[in-house]
């Protein structure tokens, strides 16, 4: 595809990712065990997933079987730790958005395949979607921890500019 514009998109998914995780571990543990009124899911079930999630975009990009699902995290170890397997899937998101427009699915299904340009839609989407829960779910238990438009694409850009300084 070699779209600065996806790529642009999947860099600021991949940032505020890795922002919101490094909110999540400043805050007391209990905290990843914190849901929003009618949602059973918790904060820290919720970022596994989003974990779980990226980690089956790359393998439906790569035409594989399903992954293996990542556990909730509990602690300050297992947050780095699903930091760091989420920053992997992340990357490798952005390496399949350099490659031609084609359909992507997993391996050994007759599950619906996509156009790649879908999934690597879906994959920013969904992101989304999920860091605004789980700030949702915190800001319902009185924690502001997780200030969305910190993590926006206008702090984004201001980041990447500072770093490039």
């Amino acid at each position: 595809m070699n779209d600065s514009v996806l790529d642009r998109q999947l860099r600021h998914m991949a940032w505020a990712n890795q922002q919101l995780i490094a909110r999540l571990a400043e805050q007391p543990v209990e905290v990843l065990a914190l849901t929003a009124p009618h949602n059973e899911w918790s904060a820290g079930r919720i970022l596994a997933h989003v974990a779980n999630a990226a980690n089956g975009y790359v393998a439906r990009l790569e035409g594989l079987s399903r992954q293996p699902q990542l556990e909730t995290p509990s602690s300050a170890a297992d947050l780095a730790a699903l930091a760091a397997q989420l920053a992997a899937s992340d990357a490798r998101l952005r390496e399949h958005a350099q490659e031609p427009e084609g359909v992507a699915g997993y391996a050994g299904t007759k599950e619906s395949r996509y156009p790649r340009s879908t999934v690597l839609a879906q994959v920013i989407h969904h992101a989304t979607e999920h860091r605004a829960q789980i700030a949702g779910a915190l800001a319902t238990n009185g924690n502001n921890a997780i200030d969305l438009d910190a993590i926006d694409l206008w702090e984004f850009t201001d980041a990447e500019d500072a770093a490039s300084a």
